[in-house]
């Protein structure tokens, strides 16, 4: 039997509709995100216009920065700081990639934690070493949020996670402790990646490697949530799971795109709210 589609835009559908409330629940002042780009990508475009659209049906107004390419890193934290201290701004979020020549590390450092939606400052990403924060970051917490949707018993699941990122990997399986899962983190130096996806009831793929992760790598019935967005061959965005013949063999699985991203941007949302003093 193929495997069920995680839909990722119908569930962010879902959680607009309660972020909506949340919002209204605050009343008529006003709540605003900022995000900041360096120069001009044209992928980071198309989220930040997916982030604008998404901010607009909740009622959150989005500011879209642009320093030139050029700019120091200098000149960034500059900014930063006078975010941090407009009362009016309740979130920011500074757009990947960075050019040469300016850390991510210092610059998500500098943000406020308490305005650092995406959940990626040092004192948010520590705090899930104890629960989960309040501001959890975005993606990690989109693909905890599809392993929900399953309704699978995430308490002692064997949850297997290709990559090791601090954006996804490492997050993710933290979170999925709590749930009292049964985690595996793989990565470039993970011995025969085959024997540990093969046995995973939750398999979350986060490399950037298109096609890493095929069909006889996946235990069948297993959720298959596959973080990864590559252009293919052809121009079309792909993931890191081949996903014709993986959707075969697993039980429930997220296509690229239309999965883990539309969760993405609903969880910068919320934690934009949550920023703003939303009991969500």
């Amino acid at each position: 039997m193929p495997a069920q589609i995680l839909d990722g835009r119908r569930i962010a559908q879902q959680m607009r509709r309660k972020l909506r409330a949340a919002r209204d629940a605050l009343g008529p002042r006003p709540i605003r995100l900022v995000s900041v780009e360096v120069g001009q990508n044209p992928a980071a475009a198309v989220y930040v216009r997916n982030q604008q659209r998404g901010a607009t049906e909740v009622g959150i107004e989005m500011e879209a920065r642009n320093l030139p390419l050029q700019s120091t890193e200098t000149q960034l934290l500059a900014m930063i700081r006078d975010l941090n201290h407009h009362p009016e701004v309740s979130g920011v979020i500074v757009q990947r990639p960075l050019p040469p020549g300016i850390d991510p590390r210092v610059v998500q450092s500098a943000i406020d934690p308490h305005k650092d939606v995406e959940g990626m400052h040092p004192a948010n990403m520590g705090a899930i070493l104890y629960r989960e924060p309040t501001m959890p970051p975005c993606t990690a917490a989109a693909a905890q949020e599809l392993a929900l949707a399953t309704g699978m018993d995430l308490r002692g699941a064997e949850t297997v996670v290709v990559g090791h990122s601090e954006i996804v990997g490492k997050p993710i399986a933290v979170l999925l402790l709590h749930r009292l899962s049964t985690v595996t983190v793989c990565h470039v130096g993970t011995r025969r990646l085959v024997d540990h996806t093969r046995r995973a009831d939750i398999l979350v793929v986060a490399v950037g490697k298109a096609g890493l992760v095929h069909g006889d790598m996946v235990k069948p019935g297993a959720c298959v949530i596959d973080v990864g967005i590559n252009q293919g061959p052809d121009g079309k965005i792909v993931g890191d799971v081949d996903f014709a013949s993986a959707s075969a063999v697993a039980g429930w699985i997220t296509p690229v795109p239309g999965g883990v991203g539309p969760v993405t941007v609903a969880m910068l949302l919320r934690n934009t709210l949550r920023a703003a003093g939303a009991a969500i």
